[in-house]
């Protein structure tokens, strides 16, 4: 995430970065190093009961061995009276711990000095225009209304299977998009030197908090959980906390207990998931095995809920929401050496988003879906390289819309607009002469070590001494479903029929027209 000694040694120009993005940052700095100071003072004073307590622990054999067993004893009850103190004072530690984590966490990467600022993507700044719109001697139309003329997009069908915000392709448009992903990733690979990675689609709480998803965007993505699911246990919990009550014996205990439970549920999925986790499941584990719970079955069914609850959870893993997600962790916990530098790989995947924030905006058609498609572009460099390659990745996305002859412009995006985990992000906007419009299908960005702190990536340098934290970039190149959309409306013809463009031809099995 940050560098704390970084921040206590630049705290105005901390502060002053991250108000570009948004004036709620205001003071950031003197909270984390507050946070930090409280950890800090609490790391000295367990450290000072430990080396008290061995101290003293020494100190008891000369007592004894000089025959002082009045001292000796005195120092028997100072060592068990510092043991009792401890778990105390590293509860404490931990819970601070926890606090500067979790609040590190949620801050996003500072912008670069030359990113424009502004509140949002009114403040983005265009950079290029490449390419003339066609013009038409008709009314063009949208996506939507040309593919299901054609009968092969079918919103009604999969709105059956999977609800809104999918779609089913059939026919020559699924090869459409098919021949698309195989067409960016045979460039990408065989011209622009990336290597192809077929990832996980499912991946792990740590991997999503790595590239900056979680814990801040967990309302967008979607989960995979085994056998239990948070809803069910709720309801399962408010039914034995009922029951509970009307048992003397263990009533205030096991009421507080089935709080406990509750509160975990509903902190399942923050960026301390593996803390709770532990704790969770060592928890219950001491009370199930303790001889009174062990006769009350009802408790006993709720701490068995529990460790099945744990279980399951710590099965859980997460649909990608872009293949940025695996192919940046390919890395995390690694140490390379420079000589592997920039690592360049390339994956065409299924991506999954529930666009939490999206609801009334592109209701109809292809643009904003909760499943789509698209080729993602990866790079890990030196910080030397990580600008230069910025440029190198948009260049190579812009060429996949070059050689379809699709109109486009490139933007700088602003402060406000800018992603969560990027220091500067170019987006590349395709025409869409149904919509009379510019619309995002690419987007690049450099995000400097932020990310590669989250995950653990390092390298080891040619020259000197020691490891440093790479730098990651990732960029569409391009997202396929809304290269589909594009080639759809660009190369629509007055009878409904879809003309094919040349490059993608020999994919289409030499088709040079759709429906006709």
């Amino acid at each position: 995430m940050f560098d704390l000694n970084w921040i206590r040694e630049n705290r105005d120009a901390f502060d002053a970065a991250l108000m570009k993005r948004s004036g709620e940052y205001a003071g950031t700095a003197d909270k984390l190093i507050a946070l930090d100071d409280t950890r800090k003072t609490l790391v000295t004073e367990l450290q000072a009961l430990q080396e008290r307590r061995n101290a003293a622990s020494k100190e008891v054999g000369k007592a004894k061995g000089s025959g002082d067993e009045e001292r000796a004893q005195a120092l028997i009850a100072e060592v068990a009276g510092i043991k009792e103190r401890m778990p105390a004072a590293e509860a404490e530690l931990k819970e601070a711990e926890e606090k500067l984590h979790k609040e590190l966490s949620w801050i996003p990467n500072l912008p670069l000095d030359d990113v424009p600022v502004g509140a949002d993507e009114a403040a983005n700044v265009e950079l290029r225009k490449v390419g003339t719109p066609r013009t038409f001697d008709f009314e063009p139309k949208q996506h939507f209304e040309i593919g299901e003329a054609l009968g092969q997009m079918d919103f009604e069908t999969a709105a059956k299977l999977s609800g809104a915000r999918f779609v089913v392709l059939k026919g020559q448009i699924a090869r459409l998009e098919r021949a698309l992903g195989a067409f960016m990733l045979d460039l990408h690979t065989a011209e622009h030197g990336y290597t192809e990675v077929a990832p996980p689609l499912l991946v792990k709480d740590d991997v999503m908090f790595g590239t900056g998803q979680l814990p801040k965007f967990e309302d967008d993505q979607f989960a995979a959980v085994s056998s239990i699911v948070p809803k069910p246990i709720e309801r399962r919990l408010d039914f034995l906390r009922e029951q509970y009550s009307h048992i003397p014996a263990h009533n205030q205990r096991v009421v507080d207990r089935i709080d406990e439970i509750k509160s975990f549920v509903n902190n399942m999925a923050t960026g301390e998931r593996e803390i709770l986790l532990k704790d969770a499941a060592l928890n219950a584990i001491q009370l199930f095995e303790s001889v009174d719970a062990a006769k009350d079955d009802l408790y006993r069914d709720a701490l068995d809920f529990q460790l099945k609850y744990v279980e399951a959870i710590s099965t859980r893993r997460w649909l990608i929401p872009t293949a940025e997600v695996p192919l940046t962790n390919l890395i995390r916990d690694s140490i390379v050496d420079e000589d592997q530098l920039p690592m360049r790989v390339t994956a065409w995947t299924p991506c999954f988003r529930a666009e939490a924030g999206a609801a009334g905006r592109d209701t109809r058609g292809m643009i904003r879906q909760h499943q789509f498609s698209k080729v993602e572009l990866v790079s890990v460099t030196t910080p030397e390289q990580s600008l230069d390659e910025l440029e190198r990745m948009t260049g190579c996305a812009e060429e996949v819309l070059k050689r379809l002859d699709l109109p486009y412009r490139v933007l700088a995006l602003s402060t406000g607009d800018m992603g969560f985990s990027a220091r500067k992000t170019y987006d590349i906007e395709v025409w869409l002469p149904g919509q009379g419009a510019y619309r995002e299908i690419s987007s690049c960005s450099v995000c400097g070590d932020f990310q590669a702190r989250r995950m653990n990536a390092r390298y080891r340098p040619g020259e000197g001494k020691g490891v440093r934290h790479v730098h990651t970039l990732n960029g569409s190149g391009v997202a396929a479903g809304r290269a589909l959309i594009a080639v759809l409306e660009n190369y629509q013809q007055a009878d409904g029929t879809v003309v094919v463009p040349e490059v993608l031809r020999p994919y289409m099995g030499g088709a040079a027209v759709i429906g006709g």
